[in-house]
């Protein structure tokens, strides 16, 4: 099943980037500067893709902050109140 052609490199070469995939977080950022409103999810919590993590406040509106995939957070790098701007890290998923 997992034959390698000849002249193929190794299988545990032709995997790095899938593991790398797999195993390295994701970062969530900031789509623009506001107030941190609501944190919805813990660390170690498992989410779905495009769930709710958090609620960012900008300009009077609720803005949510979605998971860009599936996965479990890994950390949370932010607080309720906290000010965020556009950029900032806010959470790691793997």
């Amino acid at each position: 099943l997992l034959a390698a052609r000849p002249g193929s490199p190794p299988l545990t070469r032709r995997l790095a980037p899938l593991r790398a995939r797999i195993i390295t977080p994701v970062e969530v950022r900031a789509e623009l500067a506001g107030n941190m409103w609501k944190v919805l999810v813990k660390e170690g919590q498992e989410v779905a893709r495009e769930e709710t993590l958090m609620i960012l406040e900008s300009m009077k509106m609720e803005i949510p902050v979605t998971a860009p995939q599936a996965g479990t957070v890994r950390r949370i790098l932010v607080r309720e109140g906290q000010s965020v701007q556009e950029g900032d890290p806010l959470a790691e998923i793997e």
